[in-house]
C-alpha cells in the first residue's frame, strides 16, 4: 500500500460526492487523516488486503468526521451557538468512534479485493437484560 495525499486529493475529488472537508484540510491534516485510516483499516481487517481506494474513501470520511463543527460532536458537545450567526445541536445517535464511520463503499472495496469475501458490520457488544 502507498497512500500519499496527491493520490487521495485526485481520487477523492473524482470519487466523493462530499469532499469539502477533505479539500479544505491542510497538507499536515490530510497527512494525520491518511495515516489513521490507513492504520485503522490494516488493524480491523488484518487478514485482507486493503486497497488504497479503500483508505481514501475511509479518510474522506473521517475528514468530515472531524471537521471544525463535527469534531465538536465528537469531543461530547451537545449544543453551541454563535450569537446572531448560527446555532448547532448535535443528535444523540449521530456517529461516534473510528469504526462507525468505515462506510458500505470502504466495504465494499476491501471486499473486491478479496475475492468478493463478506465482510460484516456485525460486532459483540455487551448487552442488559
Amino acid at each position: 500500500m502507498a497512500v500519499n495525499i496527491l493520490d487521495a486529493d485526485e481520487y477523492i475529488t473524482l470519487n466523493c460526492i462530499d469532499n469539502e472537508d477533505w479539500s479544505d484540510a491542510d497538507e499536515a491534516k490530510k497527512q494525520r487523516i491518511l495515516n489513521v485510516a490507513s492504520r485503522k483499516l490494516t488493524t480491523k481487517y488484518a487478514r485482507y488486503t486493503i486497497p488504497d481506494a479503500a483508505v481514501y474513501e475511509y479518510s474522506n470520511e473521517l475528514s468530515i468526521a472531524y471537521n471544525d463543527t463535527n469534531r465538536l460532536q465528537q469531543q461530547g458537545v451537545a449544543s453551541f451557538g454563535l450569537t446572531g450567526v448560527a446555532n448547532f445541536t448535535f443528535k444523540d445517535w449521530a456517529k461516534s468512534g473510528l469504526d462507525a464511520w468505515i462506510s458500505d463503499t470502504v466495504l465494499d472495496l476491501i471486499s473486491e479485493a478479496n475475492g468478493g469475501v463478506s465482510l460484516s458490520r456485525r460486532t459483540v457488544k455487551w448487552t442488559v437484560l
